[in-house]
């Protein structure tokens, strides 16, 4: 029955098979070298014709499939219709005719070897088939059929047919089959019916925004919202100026200006049908079907090998629109066949889309409103070429060729994938163009590089585009102010350079050359510290960091490399040292010479044991790097380049260790350690500049001016913690000090600092801050690298690599990096805004201010300290019941001292689905969407978003005096807060008053007088008095300063500013809404049991969010007051003893602290101490404690019982030796009186005996007297 029923069918369709008019070749047009083919043998169909594609060798017809069952072969005889004449004059626009009843439609298959290509589709009610088994995409007029995107053997496409497809400089449209028989073009888009509207069903990001539908409007561009009803003047100026009052349209504009349909020429090659062509093709990253398949591999090439920086994209899901053959509105009949004829190809991922624009044929350039000719469409003003975001928010014109005299150069100028008229660009986010531009010229023109940022160590490879090149040109390259390197030119929109090794941080300048010009084209290049840098090397576990490791496993993704996987790879090791001032990177050693590239590999430290490298001993840390042993080719060139990857900063040990100890003997790590102590004590000290530690967690976490998350340390991404085992949480400080050195405080399980003096993994100092320090070319001030040569090193010498309570160790913690207490730590003050707006100054003072325009939020102005903080309030959206009379904050500009200025600022509602508010730096966008750009500095400021945050949602802005500002977004709202150390007491001024601890001071005017108002609530007098007086102008204010904020399209102050603005100054619910509201009021208590600010934003807008976040943001901000409003007592440092262990590392009032000694060791001392309420340790009862060995107390014990024994002894002694003393000593007196005596007794005697004789002598005659003497001579002798 079914072969009867084959058989009837067959006949029939046979016989009511007609001939067409035939179809039309295309032949390469003189002005194009890559032109689209049209395959001559393809059928044409007169309109409202169908085409049945049927199966013959089947000999019966299926059913309607319904995509479970094989579908049939189809005949490969069928005839082709013949040509079609072309039509002699302008086709007037076309009366729309009744479709024909669908016919069922059948899926026969063609085998062609190993690939299945579904084909086959009923086409026309006169039952013509049309014969799918040669169908080629490229020069058919057929679409595809649609029905058989998926199922069937998957389509392979060969390197050749990708070649075939990629030479064609159009993309595909068709003008037959499809449903309807038009194939791509849009009989619906009339000059009549200009626009249509079209469902995407997938995301397009575009500008920030993101679409699920566009409008194809036959004026040569794509709309996603509504335009003015008229536009002013010629030339176009985007975004609108008077938005919001006038609509502001998002468009994508390939050629933005009035069209109609022009008419085809008889000399024109392509014959298809003038008009709109539109074509969708979704999901590619899925469809294995010729078409689809085709489809995505030629986007993919043609958008990698075109725009640098898309070298991973894949497609999604494009759009294919072709306006062919379109004139000018306004001409006369004779312009009809004046015509433009351009295409523009979408492609994306739903996160990343690239715009291709091909510009086929350009005859005019102006419609007759804009001032052309009705002839031939010259003069006036150009058509506009370029993108609007829309919603007044930012534009981007394609220079110099929009809306000037140059626009026809499109068609020779772009050299995408090497055609001329092709132009690429990427536009999700910012628009970065793929193309060159050889018709601009200046002193500083727009350079496009990716990667935006590289390794400070060098080797990132940077693809440039900008200028156009030539395969003579010499490019040089210079990035910051380092020596030029040389670039390589690609190909004409592209030349790709080198870095090389910087000593520097941050944004710096990259500059090209060409040949022998000056240096014009110029960009901002990020170059990340290598510990902060984007990781490319891991290690498996920790055993890099060990002293002699048995093995250490590294991997890589490989594909970073190379995506080849036959090629191989070199790995070798670099150090650095400082020996001088200039300090050294140098090459080590190769490890692997060569070993291929896949993704993993495992050294031997043992097979370095015999290495000799005596001349580089002195390098302890350095650096893995694997680059591919064969360069890769570029494109078709003969440059070779090699990818470079490099590790994170490791130590040597491992490497070094066997050469350590033949050097110094088998206890290398205490000689090096002592030799760096050494050296140590040679530099100055550093420690007394930096910012004390906050004693608790919660003070650190909330002291946002001073200290930001350690990237090694992190609660919230990164709690290995490996440099400081057992803490929960570290940071550091943000900014280095005068000599560049870097606070670090660890927090422990309880949330309290912990301490040198406790454990080896508490906290310290550092010398060298890991931003270095200015000019970072000399020792000590290199970004990472002196860092790791000063304070990381010393940690493996002295503790890691010997053991905790080691000498060197001990020194390294308690004297070179202590810990510093944190008993002189202050927390800062904090005010905020948050609402619409709501105000708590950094007294407390809150209150309500709704101005309108742009504000001093805090200013301080003084001999030492300078720093300016502003934000911009616009009004609330529209509610249910109208206009909402209160603002919101949108903006918030800051600068402190001579820093950059940056400014945080909220992106509109439909654009915030990847970020949620952009950041400038002095005017430029900066985004922290990679780990490499989490933190940035800047000039006197460093500016970060929290690890975990992901949609740039909070923005931590901190400055070199220990300011900072928070700013948080959430749904559309915005908060900001602002933290002050207590050097700026008594020096603020602004909306967050005077902090100087007295509220009757914060309304505070710019000239100084203070508002005296009787009731601090009465918001009324507080808007006119007060809050009015801090509007910025135009011009700068000596007492309020000059405005910060970006400007944009010439939106100075005065575009946001409304001093006329009257807010709604009752705060209760029942007094703001009508009366008949009452569920509203009742909603407005329930949401808000508390906070009035809270009330009073539901009842002005009604919406549950900003009241929800308006409570959410003032009890954050009582929070943090209430916790830096807390003081830590605490009572400092009790060293633990050496060889012992306290019971607990507290130090706050309350805590007791047992000490114990190690086995072997014995405790003297006082076993207990506790912190008194006032913040001292209580006083030892027994002493200092101690920890001493056996031996040693047992000598210490015979030296006290020694002591104890002569302290009794020697008193014994010296008694009885005094005691002798005084016999020998009144022995010796007697006789001496004894001899006295004696003497005196003489004495006396000679006397007595001089006096007999002198009686004598007078009694006796004189010659007696002569005799006398003369007989005794001897006896007078012997008296005298």
């Amino acid at each position: 029955m079914r072969l009867k029923i084959a058989l009837v069918l067959f006949v029939t369709c046979c016989t009511a098979f007609g001939q067409d008019d035939g179809s039309v070749g295309e032949v390469p047009q003189e002005e194009n070298p890559n032109p689209t083919y049209i395959d001559d043998t393809e059928p044409k169909l007169p309109e409202n014709d169908f085409l049945f594609v049927f199966n013959v060798s089947a000999f019966f017809i299926e059913l309607p499939n319904d995509g479970t069952k094989e579908p049939l072969e189809p005949p490969h005889d069928t005839e082709s219709p013949p040509e079609p004449q072309p039509e002699p004059e302008p086709v007037p626009e076309p009366v729309p005719e009744p479709e024909p009843e669908p016919e069922p439609q059948f899926e026969p298959e063609i085998k062609s070897d190993d690939i299945v290509v579904p084909v086959g589709v009923l086409l026309s009610a006169r039952e013509n088939y049309v014969d799918y088994t040669n169908w080629d995409s490229l020069t058919s007029r057929y679409a595809p059929p649609q029905e058989y995107q998926r199922g069937g053997i998957p389509y392979v496409l060969t390197a050749s047919r990708l070649a075939e497809l990629r030479a064609t400089f159009m993309y595909w449209y068709y003008d037959m089959g499809g449903n309807d028989g038009t194939g791509d073009w849009q009989k619906a888009i009339q000059n009549s019916s200009p626009q249509l509207h079209k469902n995407l069903n997938f995301q397009l990001p575009f500008m920030g925004f993101r679409f699920n539908y566009t409008r194809v409007s036959i004026n040569g561009y794509l709309e996603f919202s509504d335009p003015p009803e008229t536009y002013p003047s010629y030339p176009l100026t985007f975004p609108v100026k008077d938005w919001p009052k006038a609509n502001d349209p998002s468009f994508i504009g390939i050629f933005f200006s009035k069209c109609r349909i022009g008419s085809l020429r008889n000399e024109d090659i392509d014959q298809r049908r003038p008009g709109v062509y539109f074509r969708l093709e979704r999901d590619l990253q899925t469809r294995t079907d010729q078409f689809g398949t085709e489809v995505r591999e030629r986007l993919k090439w043609d958008i990698r090998e075109g725009v640098i920086g898309s070298e991973t994209f894949e497609p999604k899901h494009a759009i294919i629109v072709t306006w062919k053959n379109l004139t000018f509105a306004g001409g006369i009949t004779q312009s009809l066949t004046t015509t433009n004829t351009f295409q523009m190809i979408l492609a994306t991922d739903e996160v990343f889309t690239y715009a291709i624009f091909n510009y086929l044929d350009l005859q005019w350039s102006s419609h007759t409103e804009a001032g052309g000719d009705t002839l031939r469409g010259e003069g006036g003003i150009p058509a506009f070429v370029g993108f609007n975001a829309g919603n007044g928010t930012r534009s981007w014109e394609y220079q110099p060729y929009s809306q000037a005299s140059v626009i026809r150069d499109l068609t020779g100028r772009g050299w995408g994938n090497g055609f001329q008229g092709r132009h690429i660009f990427r536009i999700d986010e910012n628009i970065l163009t793929g193309s060159c531009n050889k018709d601009i010229d200046g002193a500083n023109l727009p350079l496009m590089f990716a990667p935006e940022s590289g390794n400070m160590l060098g080797g990132t490879i940077v693809n440039i585009t900008g200028p156009c090149f030539r395969p003579t040109d010499k490019i040089t390259c210079k990035f910051d102010v380092e020596d030029e390197v040389f670039g390589t030119v690609v190909d004409a929109n592209r030349a790709l350079c080198v870095q090389p090794r910087l000593s520097v941080e941050g944004y710096v300048r990259l500059e090209i050359a060409i040949n022998n010009e000056k240096y014009k084209w110029k960009g901002k290049y990020f170059v990340e510290p290598p510990a902060q840098a984007a990781e490319k090397i891991f290690f498996e576990d920790y055993s890099v960091h060990e002293r002699n490791p048995a093995e250490i496993i590294i991997s890589w993704v490989k594909n970073n490399l190379t995506t080849n996987d036959n090629a191989n790879i070199r790995i070798s090791l670099w150090g650095y040292k400082e020996t001088t001032i200039r300090p050294q990177f140098v090459y080590i050693d190769s490890l692997v010479d060569s070993t291929t590239n896949a993704g993993k590999y495992t050294l031997s430290p043992a097979e370095y044991r015999n290495r000799d490298n005596l001349e580089l001993s002195d390098i302890k840390f350095g650096f893995i790097q694997i680059n591919l042993t064969e360069p890769i080719q570029v494109g078709n060139t003969d440059t070779k380049i090699t990818p470079i990857i490099w590790s994170r900063p490791i130590p040597l040990g491992w490497y070094f260790g066997p050469q350590w100890e033949r050097l110094y003997g088998s206890n290398w790590p205490r000689t090096m350690c002592n030799e760096w102590l050494t050296n140590d004590r040679y530099l100055k000290n550093f420690a007394h500049e930096l910012p004390q530690c906050p004693c608790s967690l919660e003070h650190a976490l909330s002291d946002k001016g001073r200290f930001l998350p350690d990237f090694d340390c992190d609660k919230d991404s990164n709690p290995r913690c490996w440099y400081n085992k057992g803490s929960m949480h570290c940071v550091r400080s943000g900014a280095p000090t005068l000599e560049g050195s870097e606070q670090h405080c660890c927090y422990d399980k309880n949330g309290y600092l912990m301490l040198s003096y406790d454990q080896m993994w508490g906290s310290s100092p550092r010398r060298s801050h890991n931003l270095g320090y200015l000019p970072w070319t000399e020792a000590t001030k290199v970004p990472t690298l002196s860092q790791w040569y000063h304070d990381m090193v010393p940690k493996y010498l002295c503790c890691i690599w010997q053991e905790e309570q080691a000498v060197g160790c001990e020194t390294l913690r308690f004297e070179r990096r202590p810990t510093q207490d944190c008993v002189a730590y202050q927390a800062p003050t904090i005010g905020g805004v948050y609402g619409d707006p709501h105000f708590i100054t950094y007294d407390n003072l809150q209150y309500t201010f709704n101005g309108k325009g742009e504000f001093v939020l805090s200013r301080v102005n003084t001999q030492r300290n300078k720093m300016d903080i502003q934000v911009r309030f616009e009004q609330m959206q529209n509610n249910a019941y109208g206009e909402v009379k209160a603002t919101q904050m949108t903006s918030v500009a800051a600068r402190g001292n001579s820093s950059t200025v940056i400014e945080v600022r909220i992106r509109p509602e439909h654009a915030q689905w990847r970020y949620r508010l952009d950041v400038f730096a002095d005017g430029k966008r900066v985004y922290f969407d990679r780990p490499g750009l989490k933190f940035q500095h800047f000039p006197g400021v460093l500016v970060y978003t929290p690890t975990y945050i992901l949609n740039q949602s909070e923005v931590i802005v901190m400055f070199d005096t220990g300011a900072g500002v928070e700013v948080v977004e959430n749904r559309g709202y915005m908060t900001a807060r602002v933290y002050l150390p207590w050097t700026y007491i008594n020096q603020t001024r602004g909306l967050l008053g005077n902090w100087s601890f007295d509220i009757n001071d914060d309304y505070t005017n710019p000239d100084g007088t203070i508002v005296v108002t009787p009731n601090i609530n009465n918001f009324q007098s507080v808007y006119t008095d007060f809050g009015l007086n801090w509007m910025l102008e135009d011009k700068e204010d000596v007492d309020k300063g000059a405005a910060l904020f970006y400007r944009e399209f010439g939106r100075t102050s005065s575009y946001y500013n409304n001093k006329t603005f009257l807010p709604e100054f009752n705060m209760l619910p029942e007094m703001i809404l009508p009366s008949n509201r009452s569920l509203d009021i009742q909603r407005a208590y329930e949401l808000c049991t508390e906070y009035y600010e809270c009330r009073y934003d539901y009842a002005m807008t009604l919406d549950r969010d900003l009241a929800h976040f308006t409570h959410n943001y003032k009890s954050s901000i009582i929070n943090l007051r209430q916790t830096n409003s807390r003081t830590v007592v605490s009572c400092g440092v009790l060293e633990t003893p050496r060889f012992g262990r306290k019971s607990n590392f507290l130090f706050v009032p309350g805590t007791r602290v047992t000490f114990e000694c190690n086995e072997n060791y014995i405790l003297i001392g006082d076993a207990r101490r506790e912190c008194l309420p006032d913040g001292n340790w209580n006083l030892p009862e027994y002493g200092y404690t101690e920890c001493l060995r056996q031996q040693e107390y047992s000598s210490r014990q015979a030296g006290i019982t020694t002591g104890i024994v002569l302290a009794v002894l020697i008193p014994i002694v010296l008694l009885l030796c005094y005691v002798f003393y005084r016999i020998v000593k009144k022995r010796a007196d007697g006789q001496k009186r004894e001899e006295r005596e004696e003497l005196a007794y003489q004495e006396q005697k000679r006397r007595a005996q001089q006096a007999a004789e002198a009686k004598l002598r007078a009694a006796e005659p004189d010659d007696d007297e002569s005799s006398s003497l003369n007989q005794h001579p001897a006896k007078e002798t012997a008296v005298y």
